[in-house]
């Protein structure tokens, strides 16, 4: 009997610590309008102690499915991204999109890679993952550690788009569209035509200073672009959601400060080493993480216009 009751014990708290581990295990998310749930992550680089949680991801729930857009930085996260799925729908999870190859927004796609759920991407998203992938792996496994890198898959996408597509959730119409090289060579943005809310990924950064790893004139005829869209909203792929087309104002104007510095100083003569130190410096005090971004994208952008 004794022996029946300590099993029975044991039982009750397995059940109790699964039950509290779900409840820890779920990422926090807003439903920002209705069926659209976003977790915004922290303006940081990916650290072991942040699990690489610094992008925003989210979900959008249909009449008959669910598209979840990007998965976070590790697959820890994706696994929270799926417990926060399950605890608000039963539906079944039909699309994980893409936005791009970065880290930060497809490290957890393993948590998804079960159960017949098609992957969604820019059609270079697939040469990106095999030119870039292994790279950003081992580049990480030294920021981020043995344990949350061990777990990380790429999972390239089945279903490529090319210049644009929609996908039905029921009742619910999604525009996808595949950009030219602008922050990287592969974005992709999504329109939830139902409440005109708009993910632009990493197209679209608030607070976290931009990011420039395509083409700094493509980055600026996508601006342009993208303020055309029919949306309310954006998600932005760093940074709190905001109205829409006003969410471009501060990226606009780094980059054309950028492209104006650095034209400034080809025309001059200066070396590539001196556009890392000046170019946008008058931007440093609006951006957070400037310091560990814009040197980068300064020379980067030197590069292409020194060509032009």
């Amino acid at each position: 009997m004794c022996h029946r009751l300590w099993m029975l014990a044991a039982l009750v708290l397995l059940c109790v610590s699964t039950v509290s581990q779900a409840q820890q295990q779920e990422l926090a998310v807003q439903e920002i309008a209705p069926g659209v749930f976003v977790h915004e992550g922290m303006t940081a680089l990916m650290t072991r102690e942040n699990g690489g949680a610094i992008a925003n991801i989210g979900f959008i729930v249909g009449d008959s499915a669910v598209a979840v857009i990007d998965t976070g930085g590790s697959v820890h996260e994706g696994r929270q991204l799926l417990a926060s799925i399950r605890s608000r729908t039963g539906k079944p999870i039909r699309y994980v999109i893409n936005t791009h190859v970065h880290p930060d927004h497809l490290f957890g796609n393993a948590a998804f890679a079960a159960g017949g759920i098609t992957f969604v991407g820019h059609k270079n998203l697939p040469r990106a993952l095999a030119t870039h992938g292994k790279f950003y792996i081992d580049a990480f496994r030294r920021s981020m550690g043995e344990q949350l890198m061990d777990e990380v898959r790429l999972v390239p996408p089945t279903l490529l788009v090319e210049d644009s597509l929609k996908l039905d959730l029921g009742a619910r119409t999604l525009t996808l569209r595949a950009w030219p090289a602008a922050h990287s060579d592969n974005d992709l943005t999504i329109l939830d035509e139902q409440t005109g809310t708009l993910f632009a990924g990493d197209l679209v950064f608030l607070t976290h200073v931009p990011v420039l790893d395509g083409s700094l004139r493509g980055l600026l005829s996508a601006i342009d672009k993208l303020g055309a869209l029919p949306a309310k909203r954006a998600v932005p792929g760093h940074g709190a959601v905001s109205e829409w087309p006003a969410a471009l104002a501060d990226e606009r104007r780094y980059f054309e400060t950028l492209a104006s510095d650095v034209r400034r100083l080809v025309a001059r003569g200066e070396p590539i080493s001196a556009a890392a130190s000046k170019a946008a410096a008058s931007e440093r005090s609006r951006w957070a993480l400037f310091d560990d971004y814009n040197a980068r994208n300064a020379t980067a952008a030197y590069s292409e216009i020194e060509w032009e």
